[in-house]
């Protein structure tokens, strides 16, 4: 069927009326940052923090390593410094000057790459959690090649320096992306600690407020949520997603809700418990119809039977 030139008159004014009375949408402040940039940015950070994993250049003397490395940050720096002048100039509906961007941008991205080396520390402790946490896991590097749970957490920890540095829109196209093709949905302000290990990982969810310690594991289907967002964005910048503490571990399909709730130091949380409540240190908790908790009297990262 084709439109008679009335219908798309009518259509054409109805939408661009929406347009004009719709704050969402700026005709004239610029592009947004690029998904597809942004995900260029992702590969080569992963090349970087992985070489010769993701690309076909070994790297087999210290100089041919320097040049490779030098050369990754020139181009990674390029890249990245174009989307986040997009995102700030978007978030600001380009009203300043582009200079006040220009030198935000800059100061960003001089953070940004400057937190590198301890951002790849905490991935690498990442990966011998998972290689600790596994027994099926063969090697390193399977884990760096396979896990989603490893890309999941990677994107997001590079994510979170950038949600830290305040960038808008860039941090959560960029868990948005490991979401997509892991299933894992760590929001970029959650704040997790050393040694994080998600195994198998599909319908994990992780929201903005959480707290995660060290040396924590979870498996899959686990959300770690709010109680309730029907205040909407009078809850914004409240903490609203609960605390993990150290050495806890909780397994598939729990739930664990509110910014009140604290699961204690080495507790054991079960598969399917439903938990709005603060949970003692080194308590083991089941969900079995009804919920039940006991000390635990054996290492946390034991079997739970």
């Amino acid at each position: 069927m084709d439109l008679s030139d009335k219908d798309l008159e009518l259509i054409t004014e109805q939408i661009t009326d929406n347009y004009k009375e719709n704050d969402l949408y700026c005709m004239s402040c610029g592009s947004m940052p690029n998904r597809s940039s942004i995900t260029h940015i992702i590969m080569g950070l992963r090349q970087l923090m992985f070489p010769g994993y993701f690309e076909e250049e070994y790297l087999t003397t210290d100089a041919s390593r320097t040049y490779f490395v030098g050369r990754e940050l020139m181009v990674l720096s390029e890249g990245l410094h174009k989307q986040v002048f997009a995102a700030f100039s978007q978030q600001d509906n380009a009203s300043s000057d582009p200079a006040i961007y220009e030198n935000k941008t800059d100061e960003v991205c001089q953070k940004f790459f400057s937190s590198f080396g301890d951002v790849q520390k905490l991935i690498l402790m990442d990966i011998q959690a998972a290689f600790d946490g596994d027994p099926a896991a063969k090697t390193k590097e399977e884990i760096i090649y396979c896990y989603p749970g490893l890309l999941a957490i990677f994107i997001y920890r590079f994510a979170h320096e950038l949600y830290k540095l305040k960038v808008p829109f860039i941090p959560r196209i960029m868990t948005e992306y490991a979401h997509g093709h892991t299933g894992i949905d760590i929001n970029p302000g959650a704040t997790i600690g050393h040694h994080f290990f998600i195994d198998h990982g599909t319908g994990v969810v992780i929201g903005e407020t959480t707290e995660i310690g060290d040396y924590v594991k979870v498996y899959q289907g686990v959300t770690l949520g709010a109680l309730s967002t029907r205040s909407g964005q009078l809850l914004r910048d409240v903490k609203r997603h609960p605390t993990i503490e150290d050495n806890v571990t909780i397994y598939s399909n729990a739930s664990i809700l509110g910014g009140n709730t604290v699961i204690g130091e080495g507790s054991v949380i079960g598969g399917n418990a439903f938990i709005t409540k603060s949970v003692p240190k080194w308590t083991r908790l089941t969900a079995n119809n009804s919920i039940s908790m006991e000390p635990i009297k054996r290492k946390p990262d034991d079997v739970f039977d």
